[in-house]
């Protein structure tokens, strides 16, 4: 008798990984199914729900699918330790920063408490330069940056948090659809989009051109095609071409 298995649909269950998520790891070599039935299901056995969870685990750290497969690839302790040591530097280095940013905070507060003044080097200290900003008001113009950044003073505990995991689902999402071979005017798809838009509308509110012209930046500009893509620069214009079919659909001039 073979080992107990479990379905594709049974272990999105158990584990909250989405059915799509599951195909996707397969689809990129991370989790293989132990077997697959003539009718395309898959069946995972105790060996790989155990890898789900180490992949879950290090998802968890914060770690992206790249160093996640670097991770399971190596298998030995020395690498593992080796990989997660230069991620904990990472940590540390941001729980340093984020130290002195609570810290420039409070000493802010204490005086323009007692009405004192800083000196502006103390004003800012902490605080990284972003590298972005200077190309986008090149590229929107100053007024366009000001009203962004407005717009993220306004945001609710609710709008953090969808900025900072949406991004993410749409990413991790479009990629699995592309890999299931999904047309970019399948429905499943253009959700995926709609979401895409409503994170970008927390920033700022782009009508149809605009949003054509966000994903054609996304394709020609190397740090989204990295960002978006992993190194796939077919998965940039798949979000692209369904970027536009969404701006034509639902966007005015």
């Amino acid at each position: 008798m073979g080992e107990v298995a479990w379905s594709i649909a049974e272990v999105a269950r158990e584990s909250g990984v989405t059915s799509r998520t599951l195909r996707h790891y397969h689809a990129i070599g991370l989790l293989i199914p132990a077997r697959t039935a003539p009718n395309g299901r898959r069946y995972y056995e105790e060996e790989q729900l155990l890898r789900l969870q180490q992949i879950l685990l290090l998802r968890d750290l914060g770690l992206s699918l790249d160093v996640v497969a670097e991770v399971l690839e190596r298998r030995s302790s020395a690498s593992t330790i080796e990989v997660l040591g230069r991620h904990e530097e990472w940590l540390l280095r941001e729980q340093l920063r984020i130290g002195q940013l609570i810290r420039t905070v409070d000493t802010t507060i204490a005086n323009l408490s007692e009405g004192g003044e800083m000196k502006p080097e103390k004003v800012f200290e902490g605080f990284e330069h972003n590298p972005y900003e200077a190309e986008a008001r090149e590229r929107w113009g100053d007024e366009a940056v000001d009203a962004s950044y407005e717009r993220m003073r306004g945001w609710t505990e609710q709008d953090v948090e969808f900025a900072r995991t949406g991004q993410v689902r749409v990413h991790e999402g479009i990629a699995a659809l592309k890999a299931e071979g999904a047309d970019v005017h399948d429905p499943t798809v253009q959700e995926l989009i709609q979401l895409h838009y409503e994170v970008t509308s927390l920033f700022w509110t782009p009508n149809r051109a605009a949003y054509k012209g966000l994903g054609q930046m996304y394709v020609d500009d190397e740090r989204f095609r990295r960002t978006i893509g992993g190194g796939d620069d077919s998965v940039v214009e798949y979000l692209r071409d369904a970027m536009t079919v969404y701006a034509d659909t639902n966007l005015s001039e």
